[in-house]
């Protein structure tokens, strides 16, 4: 029983991989290729962000960080350690997003 139900886990884990793989490649391939980084989020799993070569970006949750690497492999874009320097430096933000940091900022 026990056997049977580590297979289940693993097939759910291999389709749930299988589904972000195909969102990133989506995104990758509307942006004109794509980089992404995963990071552990807590209980919650992993923050996978993606920039788009166009400065687009995105973000997806994954169950936990090993399936959001994973997922990152299989859809054969660069996979950065770590959110900051250059690859940081890639992201384009707009109008929305600034008003919306300042919104934050001043309690709205």
């Amino acid at each position: 029983m026990a056997d049977t139900q580590q297979v289940e886990a693993d097939q759910k884990a291999e389709r749930k991989v299988a589904r972000l793989a195909k969102q990133i490649s989506t995104f990758a391939k509307a942006h004109g290729g794509a980089e992404g980084q995963a990071a552990y989020i807590g209980e919650r799993g992993a923050r996978i962000v993606l920039v788009g070569a166009d400065g687009g970006w995105g973000d997806l949750v994954a169950p936990s960080t090993e399936i959001a690497r994973q997922a990152l492999e299989k859809a054969g874009i660069t996979v950065h350690e770590s959110f900051d320097g250059e690859f940081a430096a890639k992201v384009q933000t707009g109008p929305y997003e600034w008003k919306r940091m300042a919104g934050i900022q001043v309690g709205g």
